[in-house]
């Protein structure tokens, strides 16, 4: 009995001594990788920080430009709003999405991405603008992206030599300075555009940049591939019938996707459809507009359309990007002084925080 009991205690005593090598090593594993971490609520409460994450996503360890090698994403913002055409304050959209992504926690109950575990995550701070000449900032926004995010020389720890940038504005028109500097790195790229307005507008009072001309300027200049277009959630009233046929013929009739043909619908056939047509291999750009969700759900922003996408729609959508190259998204239109209760930029950061668990590189589960 004493012998068998003897046999037992040294089996016992070798699992947990081996089990605590496998634990150490695991460790060693991950530290050796030493990929940026959210600061946890259970480390520093969510209404405190440390002098590193002061006013950064999600309590993110704040990254220097000059340490901008050590990351594969890039969080940033565009603090501007001189391209709006009604209600102003967009340059506080990104300040506040980074304050209300404080709740936010690593790891997606709902996929079990664990981008965190994946990729060296950081927040580089804001593109310095011009806040009194709008056409100086574009062209400081495209040499920003150009000089420090998409034109680096040495490879970041985890997913090769690209730099994929999350942008937070900031009004629509920073998405055409980014598109040009994402030109010069890949060439025309494919474009997923989720907003209540179609942006293409030729000029709007003479002007040919602003919020409402991006993406026919995109077109004019052959930024994207007209081929690999798609808008989604566009609606609201115009100012002829046909307002939305320039879209369809430029994109294709199937490309232009307005809220009213999804109302009350799941969009992952959709997002199935997109992903077929655009294939693993082509560069593909998110922009996203807050303004596509109904103002029921996003009520801060500065042209509101009624009619919108639900949030759980807007999560279909960016969860079904998937399997997409995604070289870098955008996130723009929240103007704070309309919400002053923070619900716009909690929104906002949640679907920023989805954009993360799809790129290229992500783990799932026990991957």
């Amino acid at each position: 009995m004493q012998t068998i009991k003897h046999v037992i205690n040294k089996i016992t005593k070798r699992s947990s001594i081996i089990r605590s090598i496998n634990h150490n090593n695991n460790c060693k594993r991950l530290s050796s990788i030493a990929f940026n971490q959210p600061l946890s609520g259970n480390t520093m409460p969510r209404a405190g920080n440390t002098a590193e994450t002061s006013g950064t996503f999600m309590r993110l360890p704040s990254t220097p430009l000059h340490k901008i090698n050590e990351l594969d994403v890039c969080i940033l913002g565009i603090p501007m709003d001189i391209g709006t055409s009604l209600r102003p304050g967009t340059r506080f959209g990104p300040r506040q999405v980074r304050q209300e992504s404080a709740m936010l926690r690593p790891y997606n109950m709902a996929t079990m991405a664990k981008p965190f575990d994946s990729l060296n995550i950081g927040d580089i701070g804001d593109v310095p603008i011009n806040t009194f000449d709008l056409k100086k900032s574009v062209d400081i926004i495209t040499n920003f992206f150009t000089d420090n995010i998409l034109n680096s020389t040495s490879s970041p720890p985890s997913s090769g030599n690209n730099k994929i940038p999350i942008t937070i504005g900031g009004d629509h028109t920073i998405a055409l300075p980014i598109l040009r500097a994402m030109k010069e790195k890949y060439g025309p790229v494919a474009l997923i555009h989720v907003d209540a307005h179609a942006d293409v507008n030729p000029e709007m009072f003479g002007e040919q940049i602003a919020h409402g001309t991006p993406f026919y300027r995109a077109v004019e200049e052959e930024l994207i591939d007209c081929n690999n277009v798609f808008q989604i959630g566009l609606r609201g009233t115009g100012y002829a019938a046909e307002d939305f046929d320039w879209c369809r013929n430029k994109f294709g009739k199937n490309n232009v996707i307005t809220a009213e043909e999804i109302w009350g619908k799941s969009l992952t056939g959709l997002m199935e459809r997109i992903r077929s047509h655009i294939g693993e291999t082509k560069p593909v750009y998110l922009s996203y507009d807050i303004d596509s969700l109904d103002p029921a759900f996003a009520p801060g922003t500065g042209t509101l359309e009624c009619g919108g996408l639900t949030i759980y729609q807007a999560f279909e959508i960016i969860r079904g990007l998937k399997g997409l190259n995604l070289i870098g998204c955008d996130l723009v239109e929240v103007s704070p002084p309309f919400d002053m209760n923070g619900t716009t930029a909690l929104t906002a950061s949640n679907l920023m925080y989805e954009m993360l668990c799809v790129l290229p590189g992500v783990k799932y589960g026990n991957e």
